[in-house]
């Protein structure tokens, strides 16, 4: 990747969404190990006594301190006095009391991820209304380094982020994600979002993805034509990173409505698998109009011609590219085809290798 290519894709991610900042903050690559950044558990934390009248809801959190503000919300860490841990709390801002379409789309954030009890979803610990009236809801504090800054510091030439994030184990983040999407699709959630700033990576070799806001929950009374007008309001305003629209698939470009199933996710992990073999994206316009154009009617380049000092194994080039594929149909059909065969890469590639 030249410079400028690389600042120019700086740029246009500059904004992020606010839970994928918020732990990009906290993700700074540092001098200490990434194991030394998880809290420690101390006795004085265990083992105070439990007070004699029960903090429930609000009340129960305490010493709060402010991680990032977004257009919509504010994230903050706080201790939970009853369980003596650390949680972070996403607030909706007080500007969108009344909103009532803002307050559905942070409902269905918190009860979506809530309700999909998976390894790689942020267990949510509580929902409910601060002393001022404002939603709120309490997560678990994830550690780790996203996706997208894994991706950053190898396309920079970083020699650790390359030797410690070797293919291998990009392809074993890729697949708990991949496991992840299964298992929201079979209960009825397409995430509609997957991108490399909402994939966390830790150190212990535990994969988490964010940001369930904009999922399609199935058998929704509401129609997606007010979703629609939602999306390209946020992929348009100045504010916001217009990255989003390098992974959305071809029927959300249109417009999505009833196309929209977990194909689409499929075509998003495409194009996730597609940027950590190449270290670009499969397709990008000067403008959002000209990206989502792309989308629709251009296939990327082979990601071995894209980025041929990579060595980029032809099996994965190609299930990318299948996973790209414009229409639902061509790609894999569920997530677990998709998963399968990176499975059967990955186990040619064991089989391979010298008294395997």
């Amino acid at each position: 990747m030249d410079a400028s290519r690389g600042a120019r894709g700086l740029h246009l991610r500059s904004a992020g969404t606010l839970a994928s900042r918020y732990i990009a903050e906290m993700s700074e690559p540092q001098e200490q190990s990434p194991r030394d950044r998880y809290p420690h558990i101390y006795v004085s934390d265990t083992d105070l006594d439990f007070p004699s009248y029960q903090s429930m809801g609000f009340g129960r959190y305490s010493h709060f301190e402010q991680l990032a503000v977004g257009g919509n919300a504010i994230i903050r860490t706080c201790r939970d006095k009853n369980l003596g841990r650390t949680v972070v709390m996403k607030t909706l801002h007080p500007h969108l009391a009344g909103n009532e379409y803002m307050q559905s789309r942070f409902l269905r954030e918190a009860r979506v991820t809530a309700q999909l009890q998976h390894p790689v979803t942020v267990p949510v610990y509580d929902l409910g209304r601060d002393l001022e009236d404002r939603l709120y809801f309490t997560m678990k504090k994830v550690e780790g380094e996203t996706l997208r800054g894994i991706i950053e510091r190898q396309a920079a030439g970083d020699s650790r982020a390359l030797e410690e994030f070797d293919l291998e184990r990009m392809l074993g983040v890729l697949v708990q994600v991949c496991n992840g999407l299964s298992y929201a699709h079979v209960h009825g959630v397409v995430h509609r979002d997957v991108k490399p700033e909402n994939i966390l990576v830790g150190a212990f070799g535990e994969a988490v993805l964010l940001d369930w806001g904009v999922a399609k929950v199935w058998a929704m009374e509401r129609d997606d034509a007010e979703d629609r007008v939602m999306r390209h309001q946020v992929l348009t305003d100045v504010n916001q990173r217009p990255g989003t629209p390098l992974y959305m698939s071809p029927e959300q470009v249109r417009g999505g409505g009833a196309e929209i199933d977990g194909r689409t996710d499929v075509y998003s992990m495409g194009a996730v698998l597609y940027e950590v073999l190449t270290l670009s994206e499969p397709l990008r316009g000067k403008q959002v109009q000209e990206t989502f154009n792309k989308i629709v009617s251009e296939m990327p380049e082979a990601p071995q011609r894209r980025a041929p000092g990579r060595k980029i194994p032809a099996e994965l080039a190609e299930i990318a590219m299948k996973a790209l594929a414009k229409r639902p149909e061509d790609r894999f059909g569920t997530m677990p085809e998709m998963v399968e065969a990176i499975r059967d890469f990955r186990g040619r590639a064991l089989e391979s290798l010298p008294n395997a």
